[in-house]
């Protein structure tokens, strides 16, 4: 994180941190000086959020004031039991409220339309009880230009739509009142914003084995406490805001403020939120501004019976490739309706954030088909760029940010926008991360098309580190696009078909099953561990999910058999998804400890093309990765700045992982002051074929009781204990001599040595105090060309010649 971005306020009202920084929007090219020729188009979008701004606060009495737009529009139940209805539709000529409560009488209840097209309408309480029943169906009914004809519509501002598939797919639109005395009331307060995002995305209706709908409660019950006890301290929610077809994956919104019926009612879904937060989790949600179902009856499409009303007029307003409508975000009452919908869910359900879904499409007048960005700035600014687009996301992060200062904002944009994630007082658009988008593509990429020798080492660091200076990225080995319908899990394609036949543990442990989990591990401890400032886990995934996702439909026989995530796998001891289960929550639990994902871009040492090694240091930690797919390596040297004593905290061929156990995790890696790869230092490792080692320096091992036995409490399993056992060990390194450096040895003839190493071995009583004592080795032992360090634990003065 740039310091200048760090420090500057996350406001278009504010100035820079930096006096010497421009105060015009224009502040970001002190960060990137290439941005340096497109300085007015920056203005021109930090002013016109400016002038959006200066508008609402002087029409609307402020930001704040504009996005409660939920409390004036749509049902107001006052104190006093009377209900206030509003709804824009400025080209209806007449409108009426229909429903259960009046038999649907379309003329009994008028509505009056003011100078903005607003309609209103208020129902006096009944004996101090409001007229309208809690859970009733409504509708609105206009008569429209033309032929004067009558249409009914859901409401725009709804909080409650249902679907009954046995009479009609159209969805109905519900009166949610209930009792002050049944409405859910939140236990806990919000977590504090996590200094590293480590996010699990999960889907509501795919969370069980069963081939069903999960439901909001069936979540907290089953996999709440799965997601804690792996170590994930966010969850990003998938397919909340309702929509009209399941098998959209949630991204067809027709009731922009209803939490979707198919898994429970409204107050379930505070319940797994609160639930969350009492776990100390963070929550988001996946937001769906970037374009709305086409749906007429049930949606926001001709709600009025104009082309207009939300949405850009003719084509401008249609998503070819999405076969949706776009809104037009430079329309005020647009802007309230979006802005107030993010109010909402921070308000009503106390989300944490948002993850926005599609920004590239809200970023350009094209939407980003057809188009390949090179990365060339051009292509960031000019015609093909929609300002109306852009300032809406600076409004969002604006109000969000402001109101809500540990509010979290994840933006979804393949382009490579510069200055998504900058400070908008720098003149930036205010999201706290992007997604690395080209990391799961790599992959996929060369699962399908490279064999595991070609693997490109420098490729592989390119990608994973290829990221704005500055801008938090989230980085992921595979989200929910990489497993739907046509494509496949990460572990799918790495076995396939022998995920039906070897992964119990009963059966043969081939080559394919070994190589397949091998890599499964390793992809995502160097995506975890290089690849970005947060990190990103689909459902299921963690553990090796088979197969694909497809939601029941007409070209599947409406099945649910792929539509399911099978944590009964990972439960079964006899099955091997439980060791990759163990080894993502081994990952979470050792970041929470050594916080690499908030600390400084790592500093990689060594991508050696020949031998498949990776090498690089981030947190202290030292990363060391063996992609090749034959040769392991003994007495591998690698460079390290940091001088000392290291252990492993990390080992991807542990048998507790599923591995083969080749390294022996017990062992005490020394330093050798002598530059290597451009580091202070070097020590030399056994790195077997497929194998990742994370080091850390002994000194930050700490008794057991004082971590494990805490967090053994809090998860209550046996599984999750066993993952975290890496995190500490019952280490006492004893007082340490004053350090006194020998001359440097001479550096190894080549870096891979297979042969055995000579080895001095001392008997001796057991000293009162040990403490490690550096000695000098015999001629002999120094011609072998590799450096060896010897410590004896006495208390005697030992001169060997």
């Amino acid at each position: 994180m740039d310091p200048l971005n760090q420090a500057s306020d996350n406001s278009v009202l504010s100035a820079p941190a930096n006096d010497e920084v421009p105060n015009d929007g224009t502040g970001v090219v002190k960060l990137d000086p290439y941005l340096s020729p497109f300085k007015d188009a920056l203005r021109s979008r930090y002013s016109k959020a400016q002038s959006w701004i200066k508008t609402i606060n002087d029409t609307e009495g402020g930001l704040e004031k504009f996005s409660r737009g939920f409390e004036k529009f749509g049902f107001i139940v006052q104190d006093n039991g009377d209900i206030v209805y509003r709804e824009w539709a400025p080209n209806a000529l007449r409108a009426y409220l229909i429903g259960d409560f009046n038999g649907w009488n379309r003329n009994s209840h008028p509505m009056t339309k003011n100078d903005f097209g607003v309609w209103e309408i208020t129902l006096p309480a009944q004996n101090g009880q409001p007229a309208i029943p809690h859970d009733s169906k409504l509708k609105i009914s206009f008569v429209v230009p033309n032929d004067h004809a009558r249409q009914e519509r859901i409401p725009a501002w709804i909080t409650r739509v249902t679907q009954d598939l046995s009479v009609s797919p159209v969805y109905d639109a519900r009166f949610w009142n209930p009792p002050k005395d049944q409405r859910y009331v939140f236990k806990n307060q919000r977590p504090p914003k996590p200094q590293s995002a480590r996010i699990y995305e999960a889907h509501v209706g795919i969370s069980s084995p069963d081939p069903k709908v999960t439901t909001y409660k069936e979540f907290t019950a089953n996999i709440l406490p799965r997601i804690k006890n792996l170590g994930y301290n966010t969850i990003q929610l998938m397919a909340i805001m309702e929509h009209a077809y399941y098998a959209s994956f949630g991204y067809q919104i027709n009731s922009f403020f209803a939490a979707s019926s198919r898994y429970g009612f409204p107050d379930d879904l505070k319940e797994l939120i609160d639930t969350a937060h009492g776990m100390g989790i963070t929550v988001l949600l996946d937001v769906v501004h970037s374009h709305a179902s086409k749906n007429v009856l049930d949606g926001l499409n001709m709600f009025d019976n104009s082309d207009h009303l939300y949405f850009h007029e003719g084509a401008r307003g249609r998503h070819e490739l999405w076969d949706s409508r776009l809104f037009n975000y430079g329309s005020h009452e647009v802007l309230r309706f979006l802005l107030s919908n993010l109010r909402f869910w921070m308000e009503e359900y106390q989300f944490d954030g948002f993850r926005f879904d599609g920004v590239t499409s809200m970023l350009y007048t094209h939407h980003g088909i057809g188009t390949g960005f090179s990365g060339g700035y051009h292509e960031y600014f000019g015609p093909g760029v929609d300002e109306d687009g852009v300032v809406y996301l600076m409004l969002a992060n604006e109000m969000l940010h402001q109101l809500y200062p540990d509010c979290i904002t994840i933006a979804e944009d393949v382009s490579g926008m510069p200055a998504l994630c900058i400070a908008l007082s720098l003149g930036g658009i205010g999201f706290d991360y992007r997604l690395a988008m080209a990391i799961p593509d790599l992959y996929i990429k060369w699962l399908k098309e490279k064999q595991d020798i070609d693997w490109d080492m420098g490729g592989l660091c390119f990608t994973l580190t290829n990221r704005r200076h500055g801008e938090k990225t989230i980085a992921y080995a595979e989200s929910h696009d990489q497993a739907l319908v046509g494509d496949k899990s990460l572990l799918m394609w790495l076995i396939d078909s022998q995920i039906y036949t070897n992964m119990s543990t009963l059966s043969e442990f081939t080559p394919v099953i070994e190589r397949g989990m091998a890599l499964h591990k390793m992809i995502r401890l160097i995506t975890h561990g290089l690849g970005g400032e947060g990190y990103l886990n689909f459902e299921g995934n963690e553990f090796g999910h088979p197969e694909w996702l497809d939601f029941p439909r007409e070209g599947n026989n409406n099945s649910f058999h792929y539509a399911r995530r099978q944590f009964n796998l990972v439960d079964d001891h006899l099955l091997r998804y439980r060791f990759l289960n163990d080894f993502d929550s081994a990952m979470q639990w050792t970041e929470e400890k050594y916080g690499w994902l908030h600390s400084p871009q790592a500093y990689v040492s060594l991508k050696h093309e020949g031998d498949k090694v990776i090498v690089f240091e981030r947190a202290g930690l030292l990363w060391i990765f063996n992609f090749h797919p034959s040769s392991s390596f003994t007495d591998y040297r690698v460079g390290v700045e940091q001088e000392g004593t290291y252990k492993i905290v990390l080992d991807s061929d542990s048998k507790s992982f599923g591995g083969l156990g080749r390294v022996d995790n017990s062992t005490r890696f020394f330093t050798t002051p002598f530059g290597w790869n451009e580091r202070k230092n070097f020590l030399q490792v056994y790195i077997p074929t497929r194998t990742a080692l994370v080091l850390a320096l002994e000194s930050t091992f700490v008794k057991r009781t004082s971590i494990t036995s805490r967090r053994e409490k809090r998860a209550g399993t046996s599984k999750a204990n066993a993952a975290r056992h890496v995190l500490s060990q019952d280490l006492d390194p004893g007082p340490v001599l004053p350090n006194k450096r020998l001359p440097p040895l001479p550096p190894p003839l080549r870096q891979r040595n297979l042969h055995p190493q000579p080895t001095l071995r001392l008997l001796l009583p057991p000293p009162r105090h040990p403490r490690p004592l550096p000695l000098r080795l015999p001629r002999q032992l120094v011609r072998a060309q590799t450096p060896l360090t010897i410590h004896l634990t006495i208390t005697i003065t030992i001169t060997v010649a």
